[in-house]
């Protein structure tokens, strides 16, 4: 299940970072989802106190350190971020990208890590890291060059 993930995020990902100056007005979709999910739970900070208090700390100090990153399943990270039954925001976003919401869990469960993990290169959250209102075109470049490239 992990390749199938992969293949649908690196697909969606590369047209996202190909096409975000013109044309094809979804293309930056995905990283325009991750961002705002980012800057919903208050930026990175915010987002690792999120996974913190469901009790996976170690899971996203990983992340945020330099050593390798753990995995962590779709379901937790709809736990974590769904906001109950209705999956809160993660229902639009699965709705905005065509997905449902088992591929949306496993989509952010293979891009959270990476992300969080370029979003905190010093192995520490930063005080408004991912919060700024510059945050898209900084993902962009990461996700583009770092994360595919």
């Amino acid at each position: 299940m992990s390749g199938l993930f992969g293949e649908l995020v690196g697909s969606v990902l590369a047209g996202a970072t190909q096409g975000t100056t013109g044309g094809g007005g979804g293309n930056s979709a995905v990283i325009q989802a991750i961002v705002g999910l980012i800057q919903q739970h208050g930026g990175v900070g915010g987002l690792v106190e999120q996974f913190q208090k469901a009790g996976l700390g170690g899971v996203v100090q990983s992340w945020v350190g330099s050593g390798q990153n753990l995995p962590i399943d779709p379901a937790q990270i709809t736990q974590v971020l769904g906001g109950g039954g209705g999956l809160g925001g993660l229902g639009q976003i699965a709705q905005a990208l065509g997905l449902d919401h088992g591929q949306l869990g496993g989509l952010l469960s293979e891009v959270l890590p990476q992300v969080v993990d370029q979003m905190t290169p010093n192995g520490r959250v930063e005080p408004g890291a991912g919060a700024g209102a510059d945050a898209l075109g900084s993902l962009a470049q990461q996700l583009g060059g770092k994360l595919f490239g």
